[in-house]
C-alpha cells in the first residue's frame, strides 16, 4: 500500500499545527477581501468629503481675503478639530465620576472607544497597569459567563431531546430503559442550535437597545443598531459613543440601561463567537479532507513500547495461574516483568498494565475501572486511573480557554 504523502506531512505537521496555519491562510483571504470591498466602498465617499473640506476652506479664504492670517485659521482649525475629538466643546465633562466610570468600563471590556484618553503622563501609566489587571477578569468573567450560558443551552437541550426519546417510546421495557440512558449519556447538543440561540439572544438586545439608543441619541435606527455591534464586538471605532450630549431625559436611568445593554450583549456576542469558532473549525477539517492534506500522525505517548513488548505484558490465564501460586505460597510476586519494571519504568511507559497494578486500583470500583479502561484502550494503550487523569489534566492544544469550554459541552466539535 502506498504512503500517502502531503506537504504538511513532508513539514512534519500534526493535524492541530497544520488546521492552525491552514486557518492562517484562510484569514489572510480573507482579510485582502475585505480589504478590497471596503476599498471599494468607501474610496469614492473619502474623495468627496476630501473635496468638500478644500472647498469650504477655499470659499472662507476668498470671503476674507486680505483680512485674517491664514495662519491664524489653521491654527484655529488644528485647535477646533482637537478639542472637538476629545469632546470639551459641546459635551458633557469627560472626567466627572460618571464619564470616569463609562471610561474604566471602555478600558476594561476592551472596547476602547477613543473619546477620552489620559492626558497626563500619570494617567496614562496608571492605564497600563489598570488595564492589565481589568482586562485579565473582565476575560474570566467572559469565560464564565459562557461557560454558565452554555450549560444552561445544553440542559435545556438536553431536557427537548428526552421528552423527545420518551415521546418517541424508549420506556416501559428494561431494556428500552438501558438504551434511553445510554442515548442520553452520549448525546450532546448540536452547536448549531447553540449557535442559533445565542444569535437570537444577541440580535434581539441589540434591537431592544437600538429603540432606546435613537431617539436618546438622535440617530438612525440602523446607526444604533451599527452602534451596538461596534460595541458588544468590542470593536468600539468610535465614531459613535452613546452618553456624551451635555444633556438627557431621565439621564440616570438612560445611563443605567445604557451599561446593563452593553454588559449584557458583551457577554452573548463574545459567546456567540466562541460558538461560531467551533464552525469554522469545522470548516476547516472539512477543507483538509477535500483538499486531501496528509498529515504527520500523532502517536500516542508508550505506543513504541506498547508495540515493542506488548505480548510480554499482556494478561494471559497462564499469567494469572503463575500470579495467583506464587501469591498462594507468600513469595513475592514479581516475575521476570519486575526487572523490566525497575529498570525501564514500565508503568509509567503508556504501556498495557499487568495483573499486579490492576490488582493495586482496588480502591476504585470495577465499574469505574471497566469504564476508564474501556476509554484508555479505544486510546489505543491502557493506563491506570491515576495515570488517565495525568493525561486528562495534561496541556494538549484546544483543551484551555473558551474553545475548550464549547468543545466540551457541545456535541460536533471536532469532526
Amino acid at each position: 500500500m502506498t504512503r500517502p504523502k502531503g506537504c504538511c506531512r513532508v513539514l512534519h505537521l500534526h493535524e492541530d499545527n497544520t488546521r492552525f496555519l491552514l486557518l492562517g491562510i484562510v484569514m489572510l483571504i480573507y482579510m485582502a477581501a475585505g480589504a478590497w470591498v471596503f476599498q471599494w466602498l468607501e474610496h469614492e465617499n473619502e474623495d468627496v468629503d476630501r473635496e468638500h473640506y478644500w472647498l469650504v476652506h477655499r470659499r472662507f479664504m476668498d470671503k476674507y481675503n486680505g483680512t485674517v492670517d491664514p495662519a491664524d485659521v489653521e491654527e484655529l482649525l488644528w485647535e477646533y478639530g482637537n478639542a472637538s475629538a476629545s469632546g470639551i466643546i459641546h459635551k458633557r465633562p469627560r472626567w466627572d465620576y460618571s464619564g470616569a466610570f463609562y471610561f474604566v468600563g471602555t478600558v476594561v471590556s476592551t472596547i476602547g472607544f477613543g473619546m477620552t484618553t489620559p492626558k497626563t503622563l500619570a494617567g496614562r501609566i496608571v492605564v497600563i497597569f489598570y488595564g492589565f489587571l481589568g482586562c485579565s477578569g473582565a476575560i474570566l468573567f467572559f469565560n464564565l459567563f459562557l461557560e454558565r450560558i452554555i450549560t444552561f443551552l445544553a440542559y435545556v437541550l438536553r431536557l427537548l431531546h428526552e421528552r423527545e426519546l420518551k415521546r418517541r417510546g424508549f420506556h416501559g421495557r428494561r431494556d428500552s430503559q438501558i438504551s434511553f440512558d445510554d442515548n442520553l449519556d452520549q448525546w450532546k447538543p448540536s452547536v448549531y442550535w447553540v449557535m442559533l440561540y445565542l444569535f437570537i439572544a444577541t440580535i434581539s438586545i441589540a434591537v431592544t437597545a437600538s429603540f432606546l439608543y435613537s431617539p436618546m441619541e438622535g440617530w438612525t435606527y440602523f446607526e444604533s443598531l451599527y452602534f451596538c455591534f461596534a460595541t458588544f464586538s468590542t470593536i468600539g471605532f468610535g465614531d459613535y459613543v452613546t452618553s456624551q450630549e451635555a444633556a438627557y431625559p431621565h439621564v440616570v436611568l438612560y445611563r443605567l440601561a445604557n451599561f446593563v445593554f452593553i454588559v449584557c450583549g458583551c457577554c452573548c456576542i463574545y459567546s456567540l463567537f466562541n460558538v461560531t469558532s467551533i464552525v469554522i473549525k469545522q470548516f476547516l477539517n472539512w477543507l483538509m479532507k477535500t483538499l486531501d492534506i496528509h498529515c504527520k500522525p500523532m502517536k500516542p505517548p508508550g505506543q513504541k513500547q506498547l508495540l515493542a513488548r506488548g505480548r510480554r505484558n499482556a494478561i494471559t490465564p497462564d499469567h494469572l495461574r503463575h500470579q495467583a501460586r506464587k501469591m498462594d505460597k507468600g513469595k513475592d510476586t514479581s516475575d521476570a516483568d519486575s526487572t523490566y519494571d525497575s529498570d525501564g519504568d514500565r508503568r509509567n511507559s503508556g504501556e498495557m498494565i499487568s495483573m499486579a497494578d490492576l490488582l493495586r486500583a482496588n480502591k476504585v470500583s470495577l465499574a469505574v475501572m471497566q469504564k476508564e479502561l474501556y476509554e484508555s484502550a479505544q486510546k489505543g494503550q491502557i493506563y491506570l486511573p491515576s495515570r488517565i487523569a495525568a493525561e486528562e489534566n495534561s496541556f494538549k492544544p484546544g483543551a484551555v480557554g473558551p474553545l475548550a469550554i464549547v468543545s466540551k459541552k457541545l456535541g460536533d466539535d471536532d469532526t
